[in-house]
């Protein structure tokens, strides 16, 4: 219990924020009329970020332990406890989560014309899910909520996607349950080898054998990867991006991707030292493919939504590259990277489907001259660009800065190398937006545009302050993480970096925990 600190608040305020949604969700079931039920779901969604505020507000940033901690028994007969908190990591994801869910309500108000009460009730228990996946302190907790985000995902793309959307939700859904089943497996060695318990913070203080650290780690690796996705199990990503509504694509960026990256950090980096500090160095490399690879495939692409979607590849990559310098700078920058991506790759996803609704294309070559036909938008859509290359004085900036100072220390050679995605990114991102808002007035197109209105205003200036704020004033986001990067770097670089030869050996322990497996329960 010496690495909790329990709910020092008169109601259980994680619990709260994460089933405010789901309870909203059931309500809309009662409702009829589509405007009580935009109405409803707008209200759950502002209602759920107000409710958590005080998190924000008593969150001690002078220490690593878990907060807000709430146990209940749940399944005694395999040793599982409800068990949710939150540390200086998870805290801001949920502030992630919480805001953007608001702007998924508020951009989908007036397209959303068909089933709109099951749209909604899927973006609310998306939500639910999402916080879950962030506060679950027990690995069973966090693998339910882990699954339960493929389900209304599913729904939004295979539902309210575009033309090719049954392919791109299957596709996804696929891709996603191939990583979770090794995870499971996974898991559930984990809970032998752990002394048969489903508890993060326990299983984080075990000492397990090295070489079956390498193992659980390619086990865990596998649903991590895909989930963020990590070249080259990529594919996945730019399908779902392209088919999904606005909402489900700016969930999907914004949060769902970094739900990869938060479980190296959560079960990776405190569980498997030895087989993060023999692995890092391929990690390293493949996060550095991926951010070439992603920038140059990125300027090919002629569909706006298909270039954002490439080009979190790219991002992705330079997360990874920031957690696996393993020193506290790269990693800083990761995590920062992560709420910047989600902020800055959801704005231009809201963009692009702002001017498709007006449209109904999405290919670059049939607009252009948007700075004079609509010069609100193009206010904003500015804005994004230079944060999305990573303009000083803007989020991103601080992020990538963290990062490549991070990889220097860790690997010069590699860290070189990840400048060439920076200058891809500019690269991509200026021709993008000289065709778009610079080029010729496309007139095939023109008759159809007009300005953003209130609604959309109201749905982009948040994220413009987060770009600016962030930007300017980076600590505001650094403080909380500060104290529990240093624990997690401290864990890391207490292990022994495990002797390669030795891999080969472990096979039949891992059998051992296999043959448990199939007879568990």
């Amino acid at each position: 219990m010496e690495d909790i600190i329990f709910n020092i608040l008169d109601y259980p305020i994680l619990t709260v924020t994460t089933f405010l949604p789901l309870a909203g969700a059931l309500i809309i079931l009662l409702l009829r009329r589509a405007v009580l039920i935009r109405w409803f779901a707008l209200a759950t969604t502002i209602t759920t970020l107000i409710v958590s505020l005080p998190v924000y507000k008593h969150f001690d940033k002078a220490t690593y332990k878990m907060q807000f901690v709430e146990i209940y028994p749940w399944i005694p007969a395999w040793n599982i406890h409800y068990k949710v908190g939150v540390d200086g990591i998870s805290v801001l994801f949920i502030f992630l989560v919480t805001i953007l869910s608001i702007l998924c309500v508020t951009v989908s108000w007036k397209v959303i014309q068909t089933k709109t009460k099951e749209f909604f009730i899927s973006l609310l228990i998306l939500e639910t899910a999402m916080i879950g996946v962030f506060v679950s302190l027990n690995v069973f907790h966090f693998y339910l909520f882990w699954e339960l985000t493929l389900i209304p995902m599913f729904l939004l793309i295979g539902a309210w996607g575009g033309s090719n959307r049954i392919y791109a939700a299957v596709k996804f859904v696929l891709f996603m349950l191939a990583g979770s089943v090794l995870m499971l497996v996974g898991i559930i060695v984990l809970y032998y080898a752990g002394g048969k318990t489903f508890d993060i913070l326990e299983l984080s203080r075990i000492s397990y054998p090295e070489e079956l650290q390498f193992w659980l780690f390619l086990a865990f690796f596998a649903a991590f990867a895909v989930k963020m996705p990590m070249f080259p199990i990529h594919t996945w990503l730019p399908d779902a991006h392209t088919e999904a509504p606005t909402a489900g694509s700016v969930i999907l960026a914004g949060v769902l991707l970094k739900m990869g990256a938060y479980g190296f950090l959560r079960f990776s980096f405190p569980m498997f030292p030895h087989a993060v500090k023999v692995l890092f160095i391929p990690m390293l490399v493949l996060s550095v493919t991926a951010i070439i690879y992603g920038g140059y495939v990125t300027l090919m692409q002629t569909d706006m939504k298909r270039l954002i979607a490439y080009s979190s590849v790219s991002h992705m990559g330079f997360v990874t590259l920031g957690l696996f310098t393993l020193n506290q700078t790269g990693i800083e920058g990761g995590i920062l990277q992560m709420i910047n991506h989600g902020v800055i790759t959801g704005a231009l996803f809201l963009c692009i489907g702002m001017i498709y609704e007006r449209t109904h294309t999405r290919m670059i070559e049939d607009y252009g001259g948007l700075s004079k036909t609509v010069p609100l938008f193009i206010v904003f859509f500015t804005v994004f660009t230079l944060a999305a290359i990573g303009l000083p004085g803007m989020n991103a900036f601080v992020g990538e800065f963290l990062i490549i100072s991070g990889a220097f220390k860790a690997n010069m050679i590699i860290a070189a190398f990840s400048i060439f995605g920076v200058v891809l990114g500019v690269t991509y991102m200026v021709w993008l937006y000289y065709r778009v808002a610079l080029n010729e007035i496309n007139s095939n197109t023109k008759s159809s545009l007009f300005d953003l209105d209130s609604r959309e205003i109201a749905t982009l200036v948040p994220l413009v302050m987060l770009v600016f704020l962030i930007g300017v004033q980076p600590e505001i986001v650094l403080s909380y993480m500060h104290a529990s990067v240093e624990h997690l770097v401290e864990q890391i670089h207490t292990a022994v970096p495990l002797d390669p030869n030795r891999i080969y050996n472990s096979v039949n322990l891992f059998v051992e925990y296999v043959k448990e497996l199939l007879w568990w329960g």
